[in-house]
């Protein structure tokens, strides 16, 4: 039996998370490993689960301990080694077995985690079996009396960019010669950029391809304009046509445009809706509620049929699966597509982008221009003692002047309070885990967004 407060702090809403020192142990994954079995077994799930890690010092023997986990409950081992978040999605939906990938993400070195996904990579959070596990261990796990399973080992990296290179009609290794400058973040786009790169007729510079779970450079988070700097200086030395910037298990792809300047993940949203559209005319499109309106605008432009959700990727999962929507995009750097399972690729969102390029005769800053209509004000946290009073004041502010000069505000409540205008919305949502109410703002020009930004921020600072 564990300590149920440490599990209620590392068994989050979407994966496990800790430190590795005292709270992510090799008795804490084997634990995990043994309950997950058990989970899978009364689910009718197949009894082989497969493996992957990525590139933190612990990894492979919080790996090793949660396979043991796995076969003493007489389930079979598929172990791929190292791997990229969606290369284990991958593994997962090719395969169809059940997966954990054992990566804190972009979080710092002292951290590890686990993600799990049942079989065709549908993914796991708490109402969809981590709370079942965490309960599990918590009471203690009984010893199985079935036979011990195997474990054997599979390098799937060539299937994972076969698969990936089977999802375009385009020929990456024709059209015009690129310049493609990527930094991996000491992460595993340092294992998989290279042989998906080896198949596209471009130039590369890579930095930070080092696999090093120190993360020497700097974090491995590019949602972090800080951490792009570097990715922006190389593009310019380079005259590249495209950066490329990876968070640390690889899930996560954020652009550069060829004169150094950051690209919003909502321009990338639209323009992946609008080549998955052309091949999929009237198609349903996940936006999630704080991306640019400029993304619903080309859906709608382009035929299909918007669908709002709120941030976070299991409802972006389960409604792609309830709607059958093709593709769908957040502001975060997340890309979700329905034929790789509904998982989040951010090397198939790099490749839509590529290949959006060498079809082109124009710069990616001019590609783009469609897409990024509107000025965003990025995500700003306050800290905030009640969020609720804190949303529910902001609201009360906005109807009353509504009401006293007429203006004509939308209110809704899909995710926190959004606000919309004719010029300009804002959203304000509390985190899950932290004290903090987050801001996101966008107007028709920038003079509209920063003083719809400025007038709420000074609102929260009197809560």
């Amino acid at each position: 039996m564990m300590n149920t407060e440490l599990l209620d702090k590392i068994i989050k809403a979407y994966d496990i998370r800790g430190l590795v020192e005292n709270e992510i142990t090799t008795e804490f994954t084997f634990a995990v490993g043994s309950a997950f079995a058990r989970l899978l077994e009364l689910e009718r799930e197949p009894a082989t689960i497969i493996i992957g890690e990525d590139m933190r010092p612990t990894s492979t023997q919080l790996a090793d301990a949660f396979s043991d986990g796995i076969t003493s409950q007489g389930m079979d081992v598929i172990r791929i080694g190292l791997a990229s978040t969606d290369q284990l999605y991958f593994a997962a939906g090719y395969l169809n077995f059940p997966g954990a990938m054992f990566t804190a993400s972009h979080n710092p070195a002292a951290y590890n985690g686990i993600k799990l996904c049942k079989s065709g990579a549908r993914p796991i959070g708490k109402e969809s079996g981590l709370v079942w596990i965490r309960n599990a261990i918590a009471d203690g796990m009984p010893i199985s009396n079935r036979p011990v399973g195997t474990e054997t080992s599979r390098d799937m990296l060539q299937e994972y960019v076969e698969y990936l290179f089977s999802l375009f009609t385009h020929d990456f290794g024709t059209g015009r010669n690129l310049k493609i400058a990527i930094d991996a973040g000491n992460g595993m786009a340092g294992h998989t950029a290279p042989a998906v790169m080896s198949r596209i007729r471009a130039e590369v510079s890579p930095i930070y391809f080092e696999l090093d779970g120190s993360f020497p450079n700097h974090e491995a988070n590019p949602i972090a304009p800080e951490n792009l700097v570097d990715l922006q200086k190389l593009v310019k030395k380079r005259h590249a046509d495209i950066g490329l910037a990876f968070d640390g298990d690889a899930d996560r792809c954020f652009l550069v445009d060829e004169k150094g300047s950051l690209v919003a993940p909502s321009a990338l949203t639209a323009l992946i809706a609008e080549r998955e559209l052309k091949k999929r005319p009237g198609s349903g499109i996940i936006y999630n509620l704080i991306s640019s309106r400029a993304v619903p605008e080309v859906i709608l432009e382009n035929g299909g049929t918007p669908l709002r959700s709120r941030v976070g990727h299991s409802y972006i999962k389960k409604m792609m699966e309830e709607s059958g929507a093709i593709f769908g995009g957040e502001h975060s750097g997340h890309f979700y597509f329905k034929e790789f399972w509904r998982a989040d690729s951010g090397m198939l969102a790099a490749l839509h982008a590529i290949a959006a390029l060498q079809e082109s005769a124009e710069p990616l800053s001019k590609l783009l221009e469609p897409y990024q209509r509107y000025v965003s004000s990025g995500e700003i946290n306050s800290v905030v003692k009640d969020q609720v009073a804190a949303v529910a004041f902001i609201e009360n502010h906005y109807r009353e002047l509504s009401d006293k000069i007429s203006l004509n505000l939308e209110f809704d409540h899909l995710d926190g309070l959004t606000v919309t205008s004719d010029n300009w919305w804002f959203n304000v949502r509390a985190s899950n885990t932290e004290p903090l109410l987050r801001l996101n703002a966008e107007g028709v020009t920038e003079a509209e967004m920063v003083k719809i930004r400025d007038e709420v921020r000074n609102i929260i600072k009197t809560r």
